[in-house]
């Protein structure tokens, strides 16, 4: 069995990895960490402290009122992709216990696509 990394639990909800293929668990935000529990294997499971997290991605649509989804880029392990059914409420727990300034948007298509459009004009210029 895991030991968790919290000693006080403040949000607890039913979430899906995107960590390799899909996998549903837990998501639970405590004290001292992030962390995600798959229901049925024990031995997969995330344990994110919050000294460890970079900055959290979120995907907002519809001007912020669906986020679909959110991802955690840590500082030395990478990006974790995650989703719940309530991502808002997941995001304003997590707000308490990293600053305001680590949770930004995710670009949008169209800003993915006018940055390899200036990129390549770009490059045609250095060469």
């Amino acid at each position: 069995m895991v030991q968790s990394l919290n000693t006080k639990v403040d949000f607890t909800i039913e979430a899906t990895s995107y960590l390799g293929i899909a996998s549903y668990g837990k998501v639970m935000v405590g004290d001292k960490a992030f962390e995600f529990y798959n229901e049925k294997n024990i031995r997969d499971y995330i344990q994110i402290p919050w000294e460890e997290i970079d900055y959290i991605m979120a995907s907002v649509i519809l001007k912020g009122k669906w986020i679909p989804r959110f991802a955690i880029v840590t500082k030395n392990n990478g990006r974790f992709t995650f989703s719940t059914r309530h991502n808002k409420a997941l995001l304003r727990s997590v707000n308490q216990y990293i600053s305001s300034e680590c949770l930004v948007r995710s670009l949008s298509f169209f800003q993915v696509i006018q940055r390899g459009i200036k990129n390549i004009f770009m490059r045609k210029h250095k060469i």
